[in-house]
């Protein structure tokens, strides 16, 4: 399980459509299954089917969170036209089997989010609890 304060929840989602018609990318950080900071990042590709982080972004939430004693425990990702399920690429290119990933679908009227864990090119959905902070 991932547990969401609610403001996380809709920083996710605002920042999905804001990104619109690409897929928007970003970290969230907390400790152990409770999320305590989302990182909007740059998704360097452009793209409205696949995402890169910027590097250096990437990197400085990895600093920062080391020196705030935290982690990063999940990715997320939109799918602008698409279901809330990792794609292939997402599978393929899921290379920390530590973290969760997250993957927000705007197919439909309402968004959906959903987390999974991906390894070995194998996912299993995780629930997520979104909470009143």
């Amino acid at each position: 399980m991932i547990r969401i304060p609610t403001h996380i929840y809709d920083g996710i989602v605002t920042h999905a459509y804001s990104e619109l018609p690409n897929e928007a990318c970003g970290l969230l950080v907390g400790k152990e299954s409770e999320v305590f900071l989302q990182y909007e990042l740059t998704n360097i590709d452009h793209s409205p089917e696949h995402f890169s982080f910027d590097t250096a972004e990437h990197f400085q939430v990895f600093r920062s969170s080391r020196t705030e004693g935290l982690e990063i425990i999940a990715n997320y990702h939109s799918h602008p036209e698409t279901t809330a399920r990792p794609s292939m690429e997402d599978i393929r290119l899921a290379y920390d089997v530590n973290i969760l990933y997250l993957i927000v679908s705007l197919a439909a009227e309402i968004p959906v989010l959903k987390a999974f864990s991906i390894q070995n090119g194998i996912y299993s959905e995780v629930p997520i609890e979104v909470f009143d902070d």
